[in-house]
């Protein structure tokens, strides 16, 4: 009878043991299956890399809301000014002594001093060290351009050379179209046109004259 007791007594123990294994492999077999649904929702296995070809999270996502995507520039002050309309005394073209084109409608808007000389004129050597002086000075505000003609182009380059002019366009007027454009008759002469395309002097002047002029202008 104790030995029967016994027995079951260890059954019992037996079939509870069993029941609190299987409770476990059931509650460990719904965490497998938890852990794999959100495998499932999100692509990445928990604690993996991302999958081999997928794009990451980031790609095609929309931005944040409040997040700027890109950045417009706004004008900084008014409408550009309008280009200067070319009045008809600088409707002209040539080419310098250098060889490079030249064309006086750059300069509309800007008061211009055009210095028609020759290469063996006495007077223009005496005038030549001045505007060698004061044109680098005034070449953005008023601009000097030389008109050289009545002469050999190796002496019109001899005497720029001489001269240290190379600072300022020299036009090669050899056949004499702008001399006659601007009615000049003799050398040295200037020609002084203000911003408005008005010829405000035709004549001599003087270094000291000259530079007197010209700084009136770039005041003005």
């Amino acid at each position: 009878m104790r030995i029967g007791m016994a027995w079951g007594t260890v059954g019992r123990v037996r079939r509870r043991a069993g029941a609190g294994q299987l409770r476990r492999a059931v509650t460990a077999g719904a965490l497998v299956t938890a852990l794999f649904g959100v495998a499932a929702c999100t692509g990445t296995a928990p604690g993996g890399p991302a999958a081999a070809g997928s794009p990451p999270a980031s790609a095609g996502s929309p931005a944040t809301p409040g997040t700027p995507t890109a950045t417009l520039a706004t004008p900084s002050g008014g409408p550009p000014a309008a280009p200067a309309q070319v009045p008809d005394v600088l409707r002209f073209t040539g080419t310098t002594l250098t060889g490079a084109a030249f064309d006086a409608a750059r300069f509309a808007g800007k008061p211009v001093v055009l210095w028609f000389w020759a290469p063996w004129c006495a007077t223009c050597a005496s005038q030549a060290w001045t505007v060698a002086e004061i044109a680098p000075k005034y070449r953005d505000t008023v601009p000097i351009v030389g008109v050289a003609g009545l002469g050999e182009q190796r002496a019109m380059k001899d005497f720029v050379t001489e001269f240290e002019l190379a600072g300022t366009t020299q036009v090669d007027d050899r056949k004499g179209a702008l001399w006659k454009r601007f009615k000049v008759t003799e050398q040295s002469i200037f020609v002084i046109i203000d911003r408005t395309g008005a010829v405000v002097h035709r004549g001599f002047l003087d270094g000291e004259a000259l530079s007197a002029r010209v700084a009136a202008l770039a005041g003005a």
